[in-house]
């Protein structure tokens, strides 16, 4: 990663990537610190986060389900590098269970992370972003917020309610030099997919290679989806040219959905 230029989109911006330490979330990470900015990365885990906090990377653990924590780490983070003007709300958990083996532990752990987590996010984030006269938060959702996903109950529900967030945002700041967007991708080539082979095998009965063209066939391009891809439109969300998108869901799964 080359030094900062002045010349660069996000010089002297600060951005904050929740679940930062890998996939999607490090693929934006790295994208955002190559466009000039200064991002804090979080996670559960320092040890994942330190291993790949090259120039521009600042780990920060993290647990986006717990409202103090998000609270005090957000406010550590802006008074280590100035307001929040760039939130991407990646942080998330991405299992599937029929309904009928979906307990309510498990159904509360997943809101927690995947929309209580963003929300408090994006809430907290905004408290130093409205203090300047630019921001733009980016939802990481899914295309099973957009339509259901056979076997993922739970998860559809909880990108849903993300994708709701979004938009309902989106209109309390309408007007205002802040946009709110969520990008909606298919199945992604991250650790998580590797896990999901795993367990769809599992459940199925079927071999892992069958499990991967289940994931992969359900992209309409038949392949899956690279992280760089995913963090090339959130890139185009935060530079010169994307103020007209608002409260938009943008789907990257190869198609239609």
């Amino acid at each position: 990663m080359t030094e900062t230029s002045p010349n660069k989109t996000l010089s002297g911006k600060h951005a904050l990537v929740t679940g930062g330490g890998t996939g999607i979330g490090l693929a934006i990470a790295r994208a955002l610190a190559d466009e000039g900015a200064q991002v804090t990365i979080t996670g559960r885990r320092l040890d994942v986060l330190q291993e790949v906090a090259t120039q521009g990377l600042h780990p920060m653990t993290m647990d986006v389900r717990n409202e103090a924590d998000v609270v005090a780490q957000t406010q550590a983070a802006v008074d280590a590098r100035g307001p929040v003007q760039v939130c991407v709300a990646n942080a998330g958990i991405a299992v599937g269970k029929t309904a009928q083996k979906t307990t309510m532990d498990f159904w509360r752990d997943m809101m927690a992370t995947n929309l209580d987590g963003a929300f408090l996010t994006v809430r907290e984030s905004m408290k130093s972003m409205l203090t300047t006269d630019w921001g733009r938060v980016i939802n990481v959702a899914s295309i099973a917020g957009l339509r259901g996903l056979k076997g993922g109950t739970c998860y559809s529900a909880s990108k849903h309610g993300l994708i709701g967030l979004t938009r309902a945002l989106s209109e309390e700041y309408m007007g205002t030099p802040y946009t709110v967007n969520a990008l909606c991708p298919g199945y992604v080539d991250t650790p998580i997919v590797d896990r999901n082979i795993t367990s769809i095998a599992e459940r199925a009965g079927i071999s892992t290679l069958d499990a991967l063209k289940v994931m992969t066939e359900a992209n309409r391009h038949k392949r899956l989806i690279a992280p760089e891809e995913v963090a090339a439109a959130a890139l185009w969300l935060v530079r010169p040219g994307s103020q007209s998108i608002n409260g938009q869901c943008i789907e990257i799964a190869g198609g239609q959905t």
